[in-house]
C-alpha cells in the first residue's frame, strides 16, 4: 500500500478519550499509536466510527477536533486514523 501521508509520524503512547456527538453521543477510551503535526491515530474498541465524522479529542493536557480519516476493524481491537482541525 503507498504512504499517502505527507508528514513523517512519530510514534507515541499514552491515553486519549474521543468524543463522539453525532448521531448518538459517546465517549471512546483510545490509546495513541502515532502522531504528527496534523492528525494521530488510536486503537481502541468503538468499530462506529465513520470517515469524515468529527470528533473531540483530549490527551495528555491537550485537546481540540478532528476529522476521522480512516478506521480499520481488526481481530481484536480498532484503529483509527484522524486530521486535525485547526482553529482560526
Amino acid at each position: 500500500m503507498k504512504e499517502k501521508r505527507r508528514e513523517a509520524r512519530r510514534v507515541t503512547t499514552g491515553d486519549v478519550e474521543l468524543f463522539v456527538e453525532e448521531p448518538l453521543a459517546c465517549r471512546i477510551p483510545a490509546r495513541l499509536l502515532d502522531a504528527s503535526a496534523r492528525g494521530f491515530s488510536v486503537a481502541h474498541h468503538f468499530a462506529g466510527l465513520a470517515t469524515g465524522q468529527e470528533i473531540r479529542y483530549r490527551s495528555k493536557g491537550r485537546q481540540g477536533r478532528a476529522h476521522v480519516a480512516w478506521t480499520r476493524v481488526l481481530e481484536s481491537h480498532v484503529e483509527s486514523g484522524f486530521a486535525l482541525i485547526q482553529s482560526p
